[in-house]
């Protein structure tokens, strides 16, 4: 039953998905992709994985216990944390401590968290902003 409801939920969310992409405004100058092809293409793997889950649940699902639970909803917390801090800290300080939190809570020592998040956020700025030339949030620094 918990797989199904599940499944039916990702398939409402897939939908709205969908339908919020269809409204993006396109632009007279945009290439031939376009910017809802992507969005759609999400969507369409979503609710193509939300109906395996209706048509065919596990026989006896096995939830996880409370701290974990408890700890994939602090994840969620930070990466929302991270969504509303990234317009005002900028991609590489919101993407250290996003990336650290959550390399510590996958098992890796504080010290060991700080140094990946700061190599993550170097090297997706290095690869997106600098060798791309694509936006990325400003933040206070500059960068």
């Amino acid at each position: 039953m918990s797989d199904r409801l599940f499944g039916v939920i990702g398939l409402v969310i897939a939908l709205i998905y969908a339908w919020q992409a269809s409204i993006i405004e396109e632009s007279f100058l945009s290439d031939v992709v376009g910017p809802k092809v992507f969005p759609y293409l999400i969507a369409t793997v979503m609710g193509l994985a939300s109906v395996f889950f209706v048509l065919r649940p596990d026989d006896d699902p096995v939830w996880p216990k409370f701290g974990k639970l408890l700890e994939i909803g602090m994840a969620t917390i930070v990466l929302l944390v991270y969504a509303e801090l990234l317009p005002v800290l900028g991609f590489v300080i919101s993407t250290i401590f996003a990336t650290a939190y959550l390399a510590w809570r996958l098992g890796s020592t504080p010290l060991m968290s700080l140094v990946s998040g700061v190599f993550t956020a170097l090297g997706i700025y290095t690869v997106f902003r600098l060798i791309l030339g694509l936006s990325l949030a400003r933040g206070p620094l500059g960068f």
